[in-house]
């Protein structure tokens, strides 16, 4: 083996080890984009469809949100990323939900387990959840969202509009600022 073929071995196999990317190899390892659109671009929401159960709410659908603003949380709470976020998502609805934010979590369930109501209940229990939440058994709100991934977050302009959304974890100041700049636009 010839010390080139030696290096060259070594690094794949460190890369491999660390999970690191390779550019141009392992594009598949890119993390999604965020997509932000401006309010001209912007399409708009899909009711919610579909819908099982509703916990904290009676149910709720987009064109009676029209005026507010709402953030839709597409998760389930036997995701751990989902559940990563969830602080995130309570903390955001405590500081917005006096000056017109509306949280909805939309609970859709990736397992058979994930789909009983009792369940979600607790899991709402558990992680502190007192904003609207919707049982998505059927994944009928999903497919209207398009949405593919767990955790997901739609933010909704006054109105209707999807204006930012974001797949999995992270961006949580992006997403306050976001929802603050709306709600400062409105009041």
């Amino acid at each position: 083996m010839t010390f080139k073929l030696l290096a060259v071995s070594a690094a794949l196999i460190g890369f491999t080890m660390t999970g690191a990317v390779i550019p141009g190899i392992c594009d598949e390892a890119t993390p999604p984009a965020v997509k932000v659109a401006a309010a001209s671009q912007a399409v708009t929401a899909p009711d919610f469809a579909g819908i099982s159960n509703w916990f904290n709410s009676k149910p709720l659908n987009i064109s009676d949100l029209r005026g507010k603003v709402v953030l839709v949380d597409f998760w389930t709470y036997g995701c751990v990323n989902c559940v990563n976020t969830l602080p995130h998502v309570t903390d955001l609805y405590a500081k917005y939900k006096d000056k017109g934010l509306v949280v909805v979590g939309v609970h859709t369930p990736e397992f058979p387990f994930e789909r009983s109501a009792s369940n979600v209940q607790a899991a709402l229990k558990r992680h502190g959840i007192t904003y609207p939440v919707a049982q998505d058994n059927d994944s009928k709100t999903w497919d209207a969202y398009r949405n593919q991934y767990w955790p997901a977050q739609y933010v909704i302009d006054q109105t209707g509009k999807i204006v930012f959304q974001h797949e999995g974890e992270g961006r949580y100041d992006e997403i306050d600022r976001t929802v603050a700049k709306l709600l400062n636009a409105s009041s």
